[in-house]
């Protein structure tokens, strides 16, 4: 009885502790679909916004397929490790920090995704009152709706995620190409949209950073889905579908609706263009795609922080310390902190690629087979030198960050082991393992 109970535990959690079964691993379509729940964010469109005035649209198309491409990349690259290991971030992060080393990780991961919880939910029910001119009294009471709602079907799991994906996603993308083709007509085609002459300006470098860094933080945290995977080839899709097409799509929505209203939310988009009923459909959907999966996230780096299973009951906690956040009014000036923290989210994707493909060769072995060493020197070391890089060197911060910590990474570990300071995880043998 004793041996089956923890496997019960495990399935209904989401194996917040240990590497998912093949038994349990998901399709290409149930994987995309709650990936691209996560990446349909409001957020991302106001960013797109602003380089909608900024840039002619033939160079707009570029910079949101090269930025996106990027993202998409990165997402891939950490989806085909999710993959081959089973493994969440913050359990891979065990790997390349340390047992210790990997609390960081916890924190930064999950403190991102609740400030973003705490942001989404203080936005629908700010714009719910504007937009049905209610009383500003019911606000908080919204909020505090909002705030456990949104998380119920993080509290079921991937199960309750990939469920509201398969009904919302499509919603959402018929609603979006129904506003391009309005917009589209009373812009004048094709040919009206190359007329448009921008009025701002913003370089290249600014712009790339502004499409790969928006949702770069989450797309570190897409392994909590892509280890689900029941192929590396499901894993790879299934993050470019996500955060190359369809945070792509968002980036584009926002750009289009600034260069043709002069307005980067979708949401005000279709209101102006008479389809309000739509326009509120689309904001419920589109902040509940992405506010469960934040919250999801924070539950499972708070597990792997208090090495507990028990991910249900930090799905709550998180609500409801985001529901406050919100409440309190944090969210005002808590985003350019959490767009800050965001530069040094990077380097922790670019730790655990270094470590897994340089130092392990491309395979992990099980949990339950290896003591960890509580502080890995190499990841630590090369993640603090690459965080000061990414906040201080020109260019793209958040690549920077990847790059750098991927190179120092290796340096570190040729001269630690040159120097005589292991930093090899010890193997257990099969009697201490069972």
């Amino acid at each position: 009885m004793s041996s089956v109970q923890p496997k019960k535990i495990e399935v209904r959690e989401d194996f917040p502790l240990t590497e998912v079964p093949l038994e349990n691993r998901k399709s290409l379509w149930s994987t995309s679909v709650v990936l691209l729940g996560f990446t349909f964010f409001t957020a991302t469109m106001w960013g797109g916004g602003s380089l909608g005035v900024a840039f002619p649209f033939a160079q707009l198309m570029w910079v949101i397929v090269i930025g996106n491409l990027l993202l998409g990349a990165y997402v891939a690259v950490l989806g085909y490790v999710a993959f081959k290991t089973g493994l969440s971030s913050v359990l891979l992060a065990r790997f390349g920090f340390g047992d210790a080393g990997s609390k960081w990780p916890d924190f930064a991961l999950g403190f991102t995704q609740i400030g973003w919880y705490a942001w989404g939910t203080a936005t629908v029910a700010i714009i719910f009152v504007q937009l049905l001119e209610m009383a500003p009294a019911v606000t908080i009471p919204l909020m505090i709706f909002f705030g456990f709602a949104f998380c119920w079907t993080a509290y079921v799991g991937y199960r309750g995620l990939e469920r509201l994906s398969v009904v919302s996603v499509p919603a959402m993308l018929i609603l979006i190409l129904w506003s391009f083709g309005i917009s589209t007509r009373e812009v004048g085609g094709l040919s009206g949209l190359l007329q448009i002459v921008p009025s701002e300006t913003m370089t290249w470098g600014a712009a790339i950073t502004i499409v790969f860094g928006t949702f770069v933080s989450g797309g570190t945290q897409a392994t909590n889905w892509t280890r689900f995977a029941k192929t590396a080839r499901i894993a790879v899709l299934a993050s470019l579908f996500a955060f190359f097409i369809g945070n792509g799509l968002m980036v584009f929505a926002g750009a289009y609706g600034a260069i043709v209203y002069q307005e980067a939310d979708i949401v005000q988009v279709l209101t102006m263009q008479g389809l309000l009923l739509a326009g509120i459909i689309m904001l419920f959907l589109n902040i509940w795609t992405t506010q469960d999966n934040t919250v999801y996230n924070f539950s499972v780096a708070g597990c792997n922080m208090l090495r507990t299973e028990n991910r249900k009951r930090l799905t709550i906690i998180g609500a409801a310390i985001g529901t406050v956040l919100a409440i309190l009014g944090m969210y005002d000036w808590l985003v350019p902190y959490l767009v800050l923290l965001g530069t040094f989210i990077p380097p922790i994707g670019g730790v655990i690629m270094a470590d897994f493909f340089y130092k392990h060769k491309g395979k992990y072995p099980r949990l339950d087979q290896v003591k960890l060493k509580k502080l890995n020197y190499s990841g630590i070391g090369a993640y603090i030198i690459a965080s000061i890089i990414a906040y201080t060197s020109p260019g793209v911060p958040p690549i920077n960050g990847i790059v750098a910590a991927v190179v120092v990474y290796i340096i570190l570990d040729i001269i630690l082991k040159a120097v005589g300071l292991s930093q090899e995880h010890q193997m257990l043998d099969q009697s201490s393992a069972s």
